[in-house]
């Protein structure tokens, strides 16, 4: 794989992937949308399609990745870093660029969401946001969270047919369907944290009315906390297989 194969693909994939997952969320929260008030299990099966399309898409330019953390247990699984920033960057590129997406599809819902006397919060849409602000059991939440997401995904690449047969990537967006179903509850599940910041940078920028906060004092933990998961998910990898 070349490094503009590299950039390009992680670019296209993880906007794909955020402009699913976000735009789910904004589907399901934002008023005058058809989706709204549909619940959790929509939005944890629509992060679960934007992983599938995201991944499927990028694959045959740079593995489809889509992800630092990720990343980061492959690189300690393999030892090889050289590609590791060109990677990062791709996913933070395509992050930002899949968070205007989404804002784009639902402009007039953003809008009209401001005009209303009970507006809804818009940050959810574009980051993760914790139900109790507990550094320690969220930033727990995060590590144990990417660790269930990137050792299965090492874990895989051992089962030959998965990689023959193309399914690798649909059976670990199922992977993500059910970490959002298991593990989402407490902080929303970012294991990612090109899909976090990326989106909370574009979150900051939009001219959106009423948006509110964009959180920085909570934005390090969905990025610190799966760092250390995939690193820890290589580490384990590595130790047990």
């Amino acid at each position: 794989m070349s490094n503009g194969d590299i950039f390009v693909g992680e670019v296209i994939g993880t906007a794909i992937l955020i402009l699913f997952g976000a735009g789910v969320v904004a589907a399901v929260v934002l008023n005058y949308s058809k989706a709204q008030n549909s619940g959790w299990i929509v939005i944890a099966f629509g992060w679960g399609f934007g992983v599938m399309a995201g991944a499927y898409t990028a694959a045959p330019l740079s593995g489809g990745q889509l992800n630092p953390a990720v990343t980061i247990g492959i690189a300690i699984d393999t030892g090889k870093w050289d590609k590791v920033p060109l990677y990062i960057a791709g996913q933070m590129v395509g992050a930002m660029l899949g968070a205007v997406l989404c804002w784009l599809v639902y402009f007039a819902q953003f809008q009209a969401n401001a005009e209303e006397e009970m507006a809804q919060p818009t940050l959810g849409i574009f980051s993760t946001t914790p139900t109790i602000r507990n550094v320690v059991a969220n930033l727990m939440t995060e590590i144990i969270a990417t660790i269930a997401l990137v050792l299965p995904i090492l874990a895989f690449g051992l089962t030959k047919g998965l990689g023959e047969s193309g399914t690798a990537v649909l059976v670990v967006s199922f992977l993500v369907v059910g970490i959002g179903l298991s593990l989402g509850g407490p902080t929303g599940y970012a294991v990612n944290p090109a899909r976090d910041l990326g989106p909370r940078i574009v979150h900051s920028l939009l001219p959106i009315p009423n948006k509110g906060t964009s959180d920085w004092s909570y934005a390090w933990i969905p990025v610190v906390g799966p760092l250390i998961g995939g690193a820890l998910a290589g580490v384990i990898f590595n130790a047990a297989f």
